[in-house]
């Protein structure tokens, strides 16, 4: 088979503008989000359990530093089999939203579909109007012919080898492939990162499915049941007249 030669003048008309429209593209859908983003409402409740379940878990690891009334008081509060808080609230479903029926939550589902999937046909078909049919660039390394219709989009060519790269292919490849760009400039949390926005989009049956705080605090529950107090400060004073002793000495 023949080696084709590029033109030069494809890197500077095709390889770095698709490299450059689709940059500037996710810094644009990027800052889009962050206008149009609301301010989400704070659930008392939620954040009520998430303070005592933090709570709970520096008790069980710090408890050693502070007295054994303090500890058992405290300790008291949480498991009391009568009235204590975490006893009273595992049994406590967490309310189901509907995301059909909530309309903050359609907003939102509204406004991320509009500013990521919107964008991404626009630029999409217009990248396939202006650039298709060209060849990019070749990988370094061969490919079997399964890789074709993958790499070789917009270009059917029975004959041509599979390393080479159309121009809508390498589009696809930037959408993914600028994530570490993404992250370096506009941080983690981006709306820049395709890859993100498709896990969201995936988990969005998710929305609707609450939490259950009841197995959380069981669980820290019966891990602060079984925890003693231990006093870390037992024995201080001879430790540090010990060291004292020690530094004297040298």
């Amino acid at each position: 088979m023949a080696e084709l030669l590029l033109d030069s003048a494809i890197r500077f008309w095709v390889f770095m503008p698709i490299v450059v429209i689709t940059f500037f593209v996710g810094m644009l859908r990027h800052y889009i989000s962050i206008i149009t983003a609301g301010e989400k409402p704070v659930d008392k409740q939620q954040v009520a359990d998430s303070q005592a379940l933090i709570r709970t878990r520096i008790l069980r690891e710090n408890g050693k530093y502070i007295p054994k009334e303090g500890f058992v008081m405290r300790k008291h509060f949480f498991v009391n089999e009568e009235n204590g808080y975490l006893t009273t609230q595992q049994g406590r479903q967490a309310p189901i939203r509907n995301p059909i029926t909530d309309p903050t939550m359609m907003t939102e589902m509204l406004k991320n579909n509009i500013s990521n999937m919107v964008p991404m046909i626009v630029i999409g078909g217009v990248i396939n109007w202006a650039f298709s049919g060209f060849l990019c660039t070749k990988v370094p390394f061969p490919l079997t012919y399964r890789f074709k219709p993958m790499l070789q989009r917009g270009v059917e060519l029975a004959t041509l080898d599979a390393s080479w790269l159309s121009s809508v292919s390498w589009y696809a490849i930037n959408i993914f492939g600028q994530r570490g760009i993404n992250n370096l400039l506009l941080g983690e949390n981006n709306a820049a990162d395709q890859t993100k926005m498709m896990q969201d989009q995936m988990n969005m049956a998710a929305v609707s499915m609450p939490q259950d705080p009841s197995k959380a605090f069981k669980a820290e529950r019966e891990g602060l049941l079984v925890v003693d107090h231990q006093w870390a400060f037992k024995n201080v004073e001879n430790d540090v007249m010990s060291q004292r002793s020690y530094f004297r000495s040298r």
